[in-house]
């Protein structure tokens, strides 16, 4: 039985259950078979990365306030945070790891940064 690499279309000798010629057609194979779907994801993390070190530089001291327009001239996007946390009285403090902002009054934001242990 002959039977041909779905990548390069190339014979394929050796074991009968193989399915490639080569690891470098398996590699392709298969980084063109998860292309499509993997690319939301990274488009995603790119963004989270971004707004994380948007707050990493402008937090400086572990808490810092902020205007809304800095957050946005530098490019953050609010849509995108890892988690949230309410505290007892209400305040919803947004999270990019382990960068926070909480919305204040004016257009205003305090910057935090939560110890990880």
């Amino acid at each position: 039985m002959n039977k041909s690499c779905p990548e390069c279309g190339e014979k394929i000798i050796g074991r009968s259950d193989k399915k490639f010629c080569s690891d470098a057609c398996r590699n392709a194979y298969n980084n063109a078979l998860n292309r499509d779907s993997k690319n939301i994801i990274r488009t995603i993390n790119n963004r989270l990365r971004k707004n994380h070190r948007i707050l990493e530089v402008l937090n400086t001291k572990d808490k810092t306030k902020v205007a809304r327009t800095t957050l946005q001239k530098h490019g953050f996007l609010f849509d995108y945070f890892t988690g949230t946390y309410t505290t007892k009285t209400g305040s919803v403090y947004y999270y990019v790891y382990d960068q926070g902002y909480l919305p204040l009054d004016n257009d205003f934001y305090l910057l935090v940064k939560r110890e990880v242990n």
